[in-house]
């Protein structure tokens, strides 16, 4: 039997450091331009601006696609019917976590068209003909890249990407994410298990370290129920090491608050680069720089958005990025831990400045730490959101190849 297994490119916006993707969508077919939200709900789209299709289908209120969506109320609509906008139908809550935007849209089915995956190799486009998603007024697109048209949301939540994926084709609840470093190729998001074959004729999932996912109990989303959990990927940080010495910092501030759902760590798209709480990122900075001076790095004038940045000079290049001190993230034990290398810890602003690529994210954020998308690029993830566990390869540079590898077009 064929082992149904999807893919998506992934590509990242130079102008945003947004990390982009598409489907095809409607009746006939047109491609649509997406931010990929790694910790999103569902897809969301603009219907506002020529939306036509023939297979448009807003549910019922209080059909079983309604609830499904975990939709908790319906909509009236005081205009003629047109997508986004029906009598009696149900509404959501469309996010724009970039520009931390919410409102109301109407959930909608439709026909979606993505490409299948067989192995190493590409397969033809299969459809899903009533792909449940969320209509968005035109304005939510502010602060998104040019030429999207929504936000591709790959939350746990059950209409999400991966689970609608899953239930439909009938595989596992999974997908894995390889984000590029390259604003020029792609990178690649599969959905399904594995194998997750780069070229050269090397296959990633074999070398995974596993950690659990948590459940944040109460949503990070914009808009949201109480009582309602997040559908974002937390992992269990317990404490960070720079070139194997311990960051001096308050665990408490590691761990989930069971009441108000503040702490803990996430992983996210939408953060450009690692987002940490001040107190925590204010110890990580200050041994990071007696670090580096140890290995005669010297530091230099900051650059925005980073608080610290560093002479090129003396640093020397290696396979998996500048030889500079290495970041651990502890999680389960210390014998569990994963590797942050140059390639994914400062980032290069001048020909003769580099930036540690960690920002500071205020006294009280929601979240202790967000993992942001420069520290996922080039390492595979794996999110089992059936055994409510990560996979992570750690930097693909260290086995000669990149997330930019696999093979989209021809068999092999």
């Amino acid at each position: 039997m064929w082992q149904a297994a999807l893919l998506l490119p992934v590509t990242k916006d130079a102008s945003t450091l947004q990390y982009l993707t598409h489907i095809n969508q409607r009746t006939p077919l047109v491609p649509i331009n997406l931010v990929v939200d790694l910790g999103g709900q569902f897809l969301w789209v603009d219907c506002d601006q020529d939306y036509v299709s023939s297979s448009y289908n807003p549910p019922y209120c209080r059909s079983a696609q309604c609830s499904l969506a975990g939709n908790n109320g319906c909509g009236e609509c005081y205009s003629p019917p047109r997508p986004g906008c029906n009598n009696n139908t149900c509404s959501l809550f469309p996010d724009n976590t970039i520009s931390r935007t919410s409102t109301s849209g109407e959930l909608a089915a439709d026909v979606v068209s993505v490409q299948s995956r067989d192995g190493s190799n590409p397969g033809p486009n299969v459809t899903v003909p009533q792909f449940l998603f969320t209509c968005a007024p035109t304005f939510l697109l502010d602060g998104l890249a040019k030429g999207v048209k929504g936000m591709a949301g790959l939350g746990r939540a059950k209409i999400g990407l991966p689970s609608q994926f899953s239930a439909f084709f009938r595989f596992p609840a999974k997908f894995a994410i390889c984000l590029t470093s390259s604003t020029t190729s792609k990178g690649v998001i599969f959905f399904g298990d594995g194998p997750y074959n780069m070229l050269p004729r090397m296959e990633i999932s074999s070398n995974l370290i596993y950690t659990p996912l948590f459940i944040n109990p109460v949503s990070t989303a914009g808009a949201y129920t109480e009582g309602e959990a997040s559908v974002e990927y937390f992992i269990g940080v317990k404490s960070i090491k720079i070139n194997e010495k311990h960051v001096l910092l308050n665990a408490n501030l590691l761990s989930i608050n069971k009441t108000d759902g503040y702490g803990g760590t996430k992983i996210s798209t939408v953060n450009p680069y690692t987002v940490m709480e001040t107190s925590i990122y204010n110890a990580f900075a200050d041994l990071f720089i007696k670090e580096a001076e140890t290995m005669n790095i010297s530091r230099v004038a900051s650059v925005a958005p980073f608080g610290v940045c560093f002479s090129r000079e003396n640093v020397l290049s290696t396979r998996v990025g500048y030889a500079v001190p290495t970041i651990d993230l502890v999680l389960q034990n210390e014998n569990v831990f994963w590797r942050i290398f140059g390639a994914n810890s400062v980032v290069q602003v001048s020909d003769d400045v580099l930036c540690l690529g960690f920002v500071d994210g205020g006294a009280n954020p929601r979240t202790s730490i967000v993992i942001g998308g420069y520290q996922l690029e080039d390492n595979l993830l794996q999110f089992d959101i059936a055994r409510s566990r990560l996979g992570f390869s750690l930097s693909l540079l260290f086995r000669q190849t990149t997330c930019s590898n696999f093979n989209f077009t021809t068999n092999g």
